[in-house]
């Protein structure tokens, strides 16, 4: 039995995980009106980029990213940084990213966006500056092979200075976590609510068993039907 973190006769490191952090989505900006020539609104462009500063071509081979059948060559393969795909179009559509990596002995992994062109925002409508839809997940490696193990854990700078996103993460993480907690908060009382008015009713139901056990115990005594309205 191989030892946790330690190759198996697979090749591949047992008992280890190993987690990159992804971000993919995709910026567009309006023309300020239809193209004449066929009708298009937007320039787009459809990514996956690392979240932290690291190079991801260190492990993965190329990205596929599937369009619409629409365009012509609806398969792009990107087998370099920048991983992403630039267009011109004016629908909104789901493009398929799937990751191949550097060892083919790691399955595939492929990712969905749904294309975003259209926000209510007027700066945006305008075109005097971009939309962004940009997403944050995770590419798991559970019980790498060896190769993968080496270029997962030496992974190259792909920037100099500071890397930053368009979308503030840890911003967006912090206000998930306050909505999650007002939310349970929120049900925490309305449980509480309920479970009292429940108590209310089960205690008028044993009031109400109480009267009608009296009044037949008055009725076989007496021969006197009771007045069913004083029970209300």
């Amino acid at each position: 039995m191989a030892e946790f973190g330690t190759p198996t006769s697979s090749g591949r490191v047992k008992g280890l995980t190993i987690v990159k952090p992804v971000v993919f989505g995709n910026v567009a900006r309006y023309f300020g009106k239809k193209r004449e020539e066929d009708g298009h609104t937007h320039q787009w462009t459809v990514y996956i980029k690392p979240y932290k500063n690291e190079d991801l071509s260190t492990y993965v081979k190329k990205v596929n990213f599937k369009l619409h059948e629409s365009y012509p060559n609806q398969n792009r393969v990107i087998t370099k940084p920048p991983y992403e795909v630039t267009e011109t179009g004016w629908g909104e559509f789901e493009v398929v990213i799937k990751i191949y990596f550097c060892d083919p002995n790691e399955r595939p992994v492929t990712l969905y966006h749904l294309l975003k062109l259209f926000q209510s925002e007027t700066d945006i409508m305008l075109g005097k500056k971009s939309l962004v839809a940009e997403f944050y997940d995770e590419l798991v490696f559970n019980d790498p092979t060896v190769m993968m193990h080496q270029l997962l854990t030496n992974p190259r700078p792909i920037a100099v200075g500071p890397y930053k996103h368009e979308t503030d993460f840890e911003e967006r993480k912090e206000k998930t976590l306050n909505n999650i907690l007002a939310a349970k908060k929120k049900i925490r009382y309305e449980i509480t609510e309920l479970n009292d008015r429940l108590k209310q009713k089960k205690e008028t139901i044993q009031k109400l068993k109480k009267q009608i056990s009296q009044l037949e115990e008055n009725v076989s005594e007496t021969g006197v039907q009771p007045d069913v309205e004083s029970l209300t």
